[in-house]
């Protein structure tokens, strides 16, 4: 279901909140056509050794295996929890596009990051499980907020990060910027300036 705002042409879908940012007054609105794009569907990772990485991703993270398409000509295995799902492929023998070396972690490397609720259980689930992890922590003194990280290695080597990221506030940093948050899950605080506006069904 659709419904239009007469005031500024905006659609907002039920499923949806929109938040939108004029552009500065005295220039004029640009007319919006939102992509029709909904969430993040998956990620995709090469692994040496499919069960090797289902283990991981089961055991360490919590994912749950689901069926994957017969279709499919080569080995690998879908994995899915908290709305996104993680699409292991098994590399061919001689071919090696994962990360140079597994003990490497940096965070500023690629990696995939998940939000959490409990940055200290998920930091002991680390240990007892032996899992080599960096901890550190980003203060944002100006607006008093403070994000908890940990970081760690998958078994090929691709870093994953755990943060409680929804203490950072999402500020747009465009003059004219628009963020869709799905409904039906926990999303960061949005920050709108005065020009700015939420649409809610």
């Amino acid at each position: 279901m659709e419904k239009k705002d007469e005031g500024n042409g905006e659609v907002v879908r039920s499923n949806e909140k929109t938040i939108t940012r004029e552009k500065e007054e005295g220039k004029g609105k640009e007319e919006s056509h939102p992509l029709p794009l909904m969430a993040l569907n998956h990620v995709s990772r090469l692994c040496r050794n499919v069960k090797e990485s289902i283990d991981f991703y089961t055991k360490v993270l919590g994912f749950v295996s689901i069926e994957r398409p017969q279709a499919f000509q080569f080995d690998g295995a879908w994995l899915f929890n908290y709305g996104v799902g993680i699409h292991l492929l098994q590399s061919k023998d001689g071919e090696d596009r994962r990360p140079q070396t597994d003990d490497h972690l940096d965070p500023r490397d690629n990696h995939i990051s998940f939000r959490c609720e409990n940055m200290e259980e998920m930091e002991e689930k680390l240990k007892e499980l032996n899992i080599k992890y960096m901890k550190r922590a980003v203060e944002d003194e100006e607006n008093g907020t403070r994000i908890d990280q940990l970081f760690f290695n998958d078994p090929d080597g691709f870093v994953i990060e755990i943060c409680n990221c929804e203490n950072l506030k999402l500020v747009p940093a465009g003059s004219l910027g628009k963020i869709k948050l799905p409904f039906d899950r926990h999303n960061p605080p949005v920050e709108t300036l005065e020009n700015g506006e939420m649409n809610q069904d």
